[in-house]
């Protein structure tokens, strides 16, 4: 028996759809991206007469030595004592008790020193109080 052979076509791939599909995609990235503009207006704007604020501290820093020594916003103290640290907190403050007190302790300063402030600042009625270490730089 003798079949008869069919004739083999020549095999190719049709690239039509794949060229369709990639300018669709190209079509479809360029209407979806967004393209800033800058708009530069000239705005004038009205001047206000405001009369100058005596300049408040915006954070009041007690910084306390590795022999226990206070200062208040760089100005050292006399004494350690804590009726001293309370006046030179309240005259830093003027009266406001909501700005931020930052303590900050040597590494090697001693505990009670940062107590001490701790207490003078609760005792003045302060309730933003955050508390930073500065080390030495020599690890033993």
């Amino acid at each position: 028996m003798r079949f008869k052979r069919q004739s083999s076509e020549e095999v190719s791939v049709n690239l039509t759809p794949l060229i369709d599909v990639v300018f669709l995609l190209l079509i479809f990235f360029m209407v979806s991206t967004t393209f800033t503009k800058e708009a530069h207006l000239k705005i004038d704007l009205p001047k206000a007469s405001v009369e100058q604020v005596a300049d408040t501290p915006r954070v009041i820093d007690i910084t306390i030595t590795a022999k226990g020594q206070y200062s208040v916003n760089e100005k050292p103290l006399v004494n350690g004592q804590l009726k001293t640290l309370k006046k030179a907190i309240a005259k830093e403050a003027r009266n406001k008790t909501d700005i931020p007190l930052v303590i900050t302790a040597d590494a090697q300063a001693p505990h009670q020193k940062v107590v001490t402030a701790m207490d003078a600042a609760g005792q003045l009625g302060f309730v933003h109080l955050s508390i930073t270490t500065r080390g030495n730089g020599d690890k033993k």
